[in-house]
């Protein structure tokens, strides 16, 4: 059995080729789209419905698979959710995505000032700027 299908059983979804397509896209295309995901599926699997898609990135995301990333103004963007507390630099030029070690070690890793009555567990933090290729072309 090949590694999604054992994090698929564990996580308790049934193993199904479509969900392994969706993993595997997301696993090789880091920070993609579902539009960019439904891409590679079909160039490998013959596809899936949107629905379907979504489906999936929801049951994905819902058994923590895949962590979804939302930077202003952009469509959301998937990756492998490695539960290592990573954040992101986000290219204002490009786009492109790059994954950032944790600030200041373990979770949460940055506290608020405040927090009524929340207990803090995560933190996630998007720098945004040029990537060296677009601050090159400024």
């Amino acid at each position: 059995m090949d590694d999604f299908a054992v994090q698929l059983k564990r996580r308790g979804l049934r193993n199904t080729a479509q969900r392994r397509a969706v993993l595997g896209a997301v696993r090789d295309h880091p920070h993609t789209t579902a539009a960019e995901i439904a891409a590679t599926v079909e160039a490998g699997t013959g596809g899936l419905s949107r629905q379907g898609l979504y489906n999936v990135l929801d049951d994905l995301v819902g058994v923590g698979l895949l962590r979804t990333l939302e930077p202003a103004g952009s469509p959301a963007r998937f990756e492998l959710d490695r539960h290592d507390n990573h954040h992101h630099l986000v290219c204002r030029g490009c786009g492109r995505i790059e994954d950032v070690p944790c600030a200041e070690g373990s979770a949460p890793c940055l506290h608020p000032s405040s927090a009524p009555g929340f207990t803090i567990d995560e933190a996630e933090v998007t720098w945004w700027g040029l990537c060296a290729e677009c601050a090159a072309r400024a």
